[in-house]
């Protein structure tokens, strides 16, 4: 780890963090991620080498907790690493605000659904098994077609018909998608200008928004 030669508080916090991908590290764990796959899923243009090399500088510098048991690694923050919250949530906040144009080379559905798949409002779905279909358009050759499976407290998102009954299809282009997400723009705005649209039963149509919900960075914003 390089350092700054230098006595700043923010200096000296810089060298933990200022190294390519490791805030995304952090805010990956942030958002619920423990496992080694999982948090790869959250960096996928991150190697695996430098992910492992970045979660053991974590780890040395009291950020990040490994723990091996049964065949298994988890990782969780320290208490130091938990109070990184504001910080990330600051840095959403300001990049909401300053930086917010997204290049066609920032969408990614896999990440997206990624993101609703570990963040999604289960208390808003029906109790039985619920399986809504999303159709996306301009996804550049990435996969366009993908089924939300809600049963009891758990997800499923699949880019594979899972062959269950479709309650309703929520159709749009992918970067209307992610700026709802995102909170750029609202759901009631992107639906009434016909930019995303939901099929199905009326009841349905109306608690679609309830049931993805935005991104907690969005609320943070």
């Amino acid at each position: 780890m390089s350092t700054y030669g230098q006595f700043c508080p923010v200096a000296k916090a810089m060298e933990v963090l200022d190294e390519r991908w490791t805030l995304l590290i952090v805010r990956e764990m942030l958002l619920g991620s423990r496992h080694y796959n999982d948090l790869r899923r959250g960096v996928p243009k991150m190697s695996p080498a430098l992910l492992s090399k970045r979660l053991r500088s974590l780890e040395r510098v009291g950020v990040v907790h490994r723990e091996a048991s049964g065949g298994h690694t988890t990782y969780t923050l320290t208490q130091a690493g938990m109070e990184l919250r504001p910080l990330v949530e600051s840095l959403s906040s300001w990049g909401m605000r300053w930086i917010s144009d997204l290049g066609d080379e920032d969408l990614d559905p896999h990440l997206l659904m990624w993101d609703i798949q570990r963040t999604i409002h289960v208390d808003e779905w029906p109790r039985t098994r619920t399986t809504l279909a999303v159709r996306l358009s301009d996804t550049d050759g990435k996969p366009a077609f993908w089924w939300i499976v809600a049963s009891g407290d758990s997800v499923e998102i699949c880019d594979f018909d899972p062959g269950h009954d479709v309650i309703a299809t929520l159709s749009g282009n992918l970067r209307t998608l992610v700026q709802v997400w995102r909170g750029d723009v609202s759901w009631a705005a992107a639906l009434a200008a016909g930019d995303l649209a939901v099929a199905g039963p009326t009841e349905v149509q109306r608690a679609v928004p309830q049931w993805l919900g935005q991104s907690i960075f969005s609320r943070a914003a």
